[in-house]
Formats: structure tokens, C-alpha cells, sequence
């Protein structure tokens, strides 16, 4: 596989691009992957279609980006813990990430990216809508973004996996653990400059974060609900319509997700993968003399 047989194309304004011409199941060369991590990097979210993936090819495919998180509340699979199942069943009710949000922000080390394969799709519905923060921040007016550049935010998963909380809602096909009273809390900047191209973008969302680092929540609360407004906004999004053998590979550190759960009695099957950042290299200690 040779890096010119990719084809990237916009799909939107803000962020997204559908790439063909490359078979994820394949063991891709060096410069196919830098192709496609230039074209995340680029366009945040980044779609393939007509893939088949087993869950270890799928696995394979993510660990070249990086290290694969196994999650902390929801049970992946047992031959392979790295890859969730995220199942909606016909007669269940609540679908998981039913609402804005960016992946495993209640982290102390924010994920790179997740990496979703659609299995089984209903015939109609179920799409996943994307919004880059990327956009939102640039969008904020120059004393705004002054602001808030000074600010850090809590984030926890105290609330969503709570036992009153969207992620922790029973479904007969996940096992999703409660966090109540056992997850802690991480603080991050609430304008998170790119790694990899200095961009700014915000960093906050409705699921994980629950107020700014030194403020109450009440404090917090006007100014967290302008943003998770603001950062929606439709000018800032685009939605994939999933087909089976569709993948779809997000930028976490830039970009939120939805979810959608509007196809009722039908059912959705899909494996994510999620890669976190490779670990901080801890400092060596001077040896005694």
C-alpha cells in the first residue's frame, strides 16, 4: 500500500474528511500511517468506509498511533479488554453517548483520539454528530479568549457514571461500572493548545467537566453553559451517517461527539477503541555519591 492511493475529501466547513483508497485491515506502511494522522490532525475527524475489521486487526490498526486505553468503568472485551462494545439493544431505552461530549476528559492525561467501527446499524438513524472546539474557541471574542486562557477546568466522571448518570444506565449488552464515590478528579486548561500544531482549542464539556479549578460550581456554571452552548453551534459541526464497515476516527483533544438515538427498536452494534498519549517520561533521580 502505497501513500498515493489515498484520496482525501471535505466533507464540511469547520472539520471532517472522508478518505478512501486504503484497507485499514492491511499492514500498512510507515508513511500510509503518517498520511493518515496528517489528515486527523487536519480535519479532526476522519471517516472510511466499506472497512471489514476484526477486533484485532482493529487494535492493530490504533496502536499505531499510540497506546490503546483500556476504560475505567466499562468492561471491553474479554479476549481483547482495549475494544468496548458499545451495543444498543431493540429494547433498550438509553443509547451510551447520547450527549455533547469528548472522550475520557476525566483523565489526568487526556486521550488522543478514539477510533469507532460500525458492526450492525439501524436501517435509518443513529448518526454521530461532530463539533470542533477548535472552531468555537477562534469564534470567541479577544477578551473572552483572554480569559479563559487563564483559567483551568475540574473534570470528573463522578456525574455521567454516577447511578443517576447517562453512561451508567443499564443496557442488556455493556457492563458499564458505577463511579460513584470512586472517581477522582483531573484538572486541564480550558484552552488546550494542540501538540502536534499549536492550535487552540477549548476544552471543556457538558458530560466530564464540572467547574473551573478555584470556582464553585454555582460560580462556574453561567460561564461552563455559555461555552457548551457556544461550542455546538451548528457552523461548527458535521454529521456521519454510519454504514456498516464505516470508521470513524476523532481527535479528542479538539473535538465533541453525539450520539444520536433516534432509531427505536432497532439495533446499533459498535467496537471503539480509544488511544491515549504515549506515558510522560518520569525524571531520573541523581544516583548518590
Amino acid at each position: 500500500m502505497t501513500g498515493s492511493s489515498l484520496q482525501v475529501r471535505r466533507v464540511a466547513g469547520a472539520l471532517g474528511a472522508e478518505i478512501s483508497g486504503v484497507d485499514l485491515a492491511a499492514d500498512l506502511s510507515d508513511a500510509v500511517i503518517a498520511q493518515i494522522r496528517q489528515a486527523l490532525i487536519e480535519h479532526q475527524v476522519i471517516f472510511f468506509r466499506g472497512q471489514t475489521l476484526t477486533a484485532a486487526q482493529q487494535v492493530a490498526f490504533g496502536a499505531r498511533f499510540g497506546p490503546l486505553n483500556i476504560h475505567p468503568y466499562v468492561a471491553g472485551m474479554a479476549e481483547h479488554p482495549e475494544v468496548m462494545e458499545i451495543v444498543k439493544e431493540p429494547e433498550d431505552k438509553v443509547n451510551f453517548g447520547g450527549g455533547w461530549h469528548s472522550d475520557m476528559s476525566f483523565l489526568p492525561q487526556p486521550s488522543i483520539g478514539s477510533i469507532l467501527y460500525a458492526v450492525e446499524v439501524p436501517e435509518w438513524g443513529g448518526d454521530t454528530l461532530f463539533a470542533s472546539q477548535a472552531a468555537a474557541y477562534e469564534a470567541l471574542s479577544p477578551g473572552l479568549k483572554a480569559t479563559l486562557e487563564r483559567l483551568n477546568a475540574v473534570h470528573s466522571a463522578n456525574r455521567e457514571y454516577s447511578s443517576a448518570g447517562q453512561s451508567a444506565q443499564q443496557r442488556k449488552s455493556m457492563q458499564v461500572v458505577e463511579a460513584e464515590g470512586m472517581a477522582g478528579e483531573a484538572v486541564h486548561p480550558v484552552v488546550l493548545a494542540h501538540p502536534e500544531t499549536g492550535r487552540k482549542a477549548l476544552y471543556v464539556n457538558p458530560a466530564f467537566t464540572e467547574r473551573f479549578e478555584g470556582w464553585s460550581k454555582r460560580d462556574s456554571k453561567p460561564l461552563l453553559d455559555y461555552l457548551f452552548q457556544h461550542s455546538r453551534y451548528e457552523a461548527f459541526t458535521c454529521r456521519f451517517r454510519w454504514e456498516p464497515g464505516s470508521v470513524a476516527f476523532w481527535d479528542n483533544r479538539s473535538v465533541w461527539h453525539f450520539a444520536l438515538n433516534d432509531y427505536p427498536g432497532q439495533r446499533r452494534q459498535m467496537r471503539r477503541v480509544t488511544v491515549d498519549p504515549l506515558p510522560v517520561p518520569r525524571p531520573q533521580l541523581a544516583a548518590a555519591s
